[in-house]
């Protein structure tokens, strides 16, 4: 990926998209999650080659007189971790760099490869997590 194409791409999630941490099975703990809306199912799929992961679905349109179909690019774990260490310096909005570099800093060694945490390791998780979403 081109220093422009990670610039680019800082900038539509500055805009359009989320730096967020997300469950994807119950009895997970939240992950990074990079995803964007778009109603330009090209853009996303530009980004998708670019990046080279992630995938792209299309939202349920309820009003098709009024709104356009809109598409959404979701990148998860350590696929997410290792786009937002590419754009992590572009970013501008406030939020999405905090949380982006929290995620840096911490996310990895608060969470073991093996997924067994000890008692310890869940409360520093815990902290982290509130950490995360009391950015703002």
């Amino acid at each position: 990926m081109t220093e422009t194409e990670k610039a680019y791409i800082a900038g539509i999630i500055d805009g359009e998209g989320s730096v967020m941490l997300q469950k994807i099975h119950k009895n997970e703990h939240p992950s990074p999650c990079i995803s964007i809306a778009s109603t330009t199912l090209e853009l996303l799929e530009w980004i998708k080659k670019v990046v080279g992961k992630g995938t792209i679905t299309k939202k349920k349109n309820y009003n098709l007189e009024i709104h356009k179909d809109c598409y959404s690019y979701v990148l998860r774990r350590n696929y997410a971790i290792s786009l937002l260490i590419d754009i992590e310096p572009y970013l501008v909005i406030d939020v999405k760099r905090k949380r982006t570099e929290l995620i840096l800093k911490k996310y990895k060694s608060l969470t073991p490869r093996n997924g067994r945490y000890t008692e310890e390791m869940l409360v520093e998780k815990e902290e982290f997590y509130n950490e995360f979403i009391g950015i703002k």
